[in-house]
């Protein structure tokens, strides 16, 4: 009997494209800010590559995002959600900037 884990396999590329294109980031410039080659990262947003954690640290650091957000699978249930897909696109001082405002209003 096959071990069901053993055919699962993260779509770990299909995450990267999501991630980058909400930040409006070519593969050219996440490439360079997370000092890897573009051909690198084509590669594993087409599914060819399997990067160690280290590489998806790196391009998570990149696209101002935690590990968790880039693992976090409720995150590809709200893509499609335009209010998450606009608070993806914010950095760090964006994001803490909505977080004061909206805890303002309770």
């Amino acid at each position: 009997m096959e071990n069901k884990h053993d055919s699962y396999e993260y779509p770990v590329g299909d995450r990267l494209r999501f991630f980058r294109e909400q930040k409006h980031i070519s593969t050219n410039k996440l490439a360079n800010l997370a000092g890897i080659s573009q051909s690198y990262v084509r590669e594993i947003e087409l599914g060819n590559k399997n990067p160690t954690i280290e590489i998806i640290f790196h391009l998570c650091r990149a696209l101002d995002i935690s590990l968790k957000d880039f693992f976090d699978d409720e995150n590809n249930l709200l893509s499609n959600d335009p209010l998450i897909t606009r608070i993806y696109r914010l950095n760090t001082a964006q994001r803490e900037a909505l977080l004061t405002f909206l805890n303002t209003i309770d």
